[in-house]
């Protein structure tokens, strides 16, 4: 054990050290990323994450090369001391390291009241202290000196049962957690999984929750749900090799070749709320990951857009030129400093990428009946609207995956789907047209004609006719007033009589529009031809229904 005469202290300015650590650090991720980098970066081969929910603490535990006395003091307590500041840039089992500026470690002094840190060097004994933060708030204002400020020793009683079979490394207990811990177990072997994943590729590197080893299969329900998804300059990742493209609901793989040292992969799932990871705040994203290590979460917030294809996509980007010999990390290691020009250069090369996707994303989409992108001008907002609406009755016909003739089914409604944007707007534009010109009628107080009550007539006798042989009784209309018996034509008659071959009017729209508009009624699916002529006559009678002069009584039959 450590003599009672080694006594710790920082060796920086107290009040920096409230600035840089305790108010700089905002994620509770960025905290558990800093003590997993360390680790990393002090060549453990495991790390061991233990929650308790019930006493608010946290402890992370690794099996590196651990710390003595001097290496307490005049590297870890010593704010700014970095590996790399003698040239050093990969540890001693070649691994890069992480750590950059030396301050890394101020985020644990973030997120609880007490930190608890031991470590200790193979055959060695334990050397700590216990960083009090109400402690550190009185020395701030009495503006101790560093080495006034001298860390509480731990109690070894407290870490008895994680000192077991301990050889080497460090013990950081975190008690009194500033938010609470809101993550779950289960969630935070997710949330490892996402940010971390060289844990995952490395098998000399290991992360464990509650003595649970984080794995691949942690992200199976976020591979089940992916839908599309794009590889960028072939990424060598076993989760899109291995799991997305088994992927219940995958569905198309693409490749983009790019020529700025972008990587990556950018993958869409079928519903926003499948980004939301349960009993936490976190959506998963599009994050910047440099040398394999998360850089920036949600990259896509500097892209500016208002793309509602954005809340359906995650992925990881990786562009390892940003870690060169210039620093362009933010302090609180949560972003990448905004005006750099590599960094500039790079988010415009992304944008080209990002955007190219989403024109994509929307063809897939629409390919597969399913909504896309409104906010995407090469569909016409209202063939758009009537394909989700045909989406969303044909969703009712969709047999489960082990009917026998789900293949056939889904194959026929595709087939319907090419005519569903016309077809269903159509049929809408009847119903305002027509409806509309009722309403113009029955505001001028028209008279109806001897031919429209003999139409009325016939279309009743019809009614009663079908009511009677289907022995149903109730009413069918909404209103029974005779104007609602009445197509088109035979509105437009009322309206605008005049000679069809002598001149231009609305009835002689109608005569055009009538057996295109009686083979959409009855569902048929029209000639390209059909389709042109009934869009042509429909707007010369929504232009002739709009300028009517309402002021003007016209000529009764």
């Amino acid at each position: 054990m450590a003599k009672p005469e080694d006594r710790f202290s920082f060796e920086i300015s107290l009040s920096v050290l409230n600035h840089l650590g305790r108010n700089l650090y905002r994620s509770f991720m960025t905290v558990l990323g800093e003590a997993i980098s360390n680790s990393w970066d002090a060549d453990a081969e495991n790390v061991w994450i233990y929650i308790n929910k019930s006493r608010n603490s946290l402890v992370i535990k690794d099996d590196g090369i651990g710390m003595d006395g001097a290496d307490f003091q005049s590297k870890f307590l010593k704010i700014g001391y970095s590996k790399r500041s003698r040239g050093k840039t990969y540890s001693d089992k070649d691994r890069p390291f992480i750590g950059r500026k030396g301050i890394g470690k101020l985020a644990l002094l973030s997120c609880a009241k007490t930190i608890s840190v031991l470590s200790k060097k193979i055959n060695a004994e334990y050397v700590g202290g216990i960083i009090d933060n109400s402690g550190l708030d009185k020395a701030i204002k009495k503006d101790l000196t560093p080495d006034k400020y001298q860390l509480r020793k731990v109690a070894h009683k407290a870490f008895k049962k994680f000192e077991k079979d301990h050889k080497q490394g460090t013990i950081i207990y975190f008690e009194g957690i500033n938010d609470g811990i809101k993550k779950s177990a289960d969630s935070l072997k997710k949330l490892i999984a996402l940010y971390f994943r060289f844990s995952l590729f490395d098998n000399t590197f290991s992360i464990y929750v509650d003595d649970e080893k984080v794995t691949l299969e942690h992200l199976d329900d976020l591979a089940n749900k992916t839908q599309f998804l794009w590889i960028i300059n072939d990424l060598d990742d076993p989760f899109i090799k291995d799991k997305i493209a088994n992927g219940a609901q995958f569905r198309e793989r693409r490749s983009r070749t790019e020529k700025k040292g972008i990587r990556g992969f950018i993958a869409s799932v079928v519903k926003p709320s499948q980004l939301k990871i349960m009993t936490t705040e976190e959506k998963i994203s599009v994050d910047l990951f440099v040398n394999g290590r998360l850089r920036e979460k949600d990259i896509l917030k500097h892209i500016p857009s208002t793309r509602v294809v954005e809340s359906y996509l995650y992925g990881q980007v990786h562009f390892d030129a940003l870690d060169d010999k210039v620093d362009r990390f933010a302090s609180s290691r949560e972003g990448v400093v905004a005006d750099d020009p590599k960094y500039a250069s790079f988010l415009e090369d992304l944008k080209k990428i990002i955007f190219e996707i989403m024109e994509e994303w929307d063809k897939l989409r629409n390919e597969i009946n399913q909504d896309g992108d409104p906010d995407n001008p090469r569909i016409t907002r209202k063939a758009r609207k009537s394909k989700e609406l045909f989406n969303v009755v044909s969703e009712e016909y969709s047999l489960p995956k082990e009917s026998g003739n789900k293949g056939k089914v889904d194959q026929w409604v595709n087939e319907l789907s090419e005519d569903a944007p016309f077809n269903f707007s159509s049929h809408a534009e009847c119903f305002v047209s027509e409806n509309l010109v009722r309403k113009y009628i029955d505001d001028k107080q028209i008279q109806l004609s001897p031919e429209a009550r003999r139409e009325i007539k016939k279309w009743k006798d019809r009614e009663t006719d079908s009511k009677n042989r289907a022995n149903i009784s109730i009413d069918i209309r909404r209103s029974n007033v005779d104007l609602s018996y009445l197509s088109m034509d035979d509105l437009a008659n009322l309206v605008d009589k005049k000679d069809p071959i002598k001149e231009a009017a609305l009835s002689r729209d109608a005569y055009e529009y009538k057996p295109m508009r009686d083979a959409l009624a009855h569902t048929a699916l029209l000639t390209d031809v059909a389709k042109n002529r009934l869009t042509t006559v429909y707007e010369n009678i929504k232009a002739r229904t709009l300028c009517v002069n309402v002021t003007e009584t016209p000529t009764s039959q």
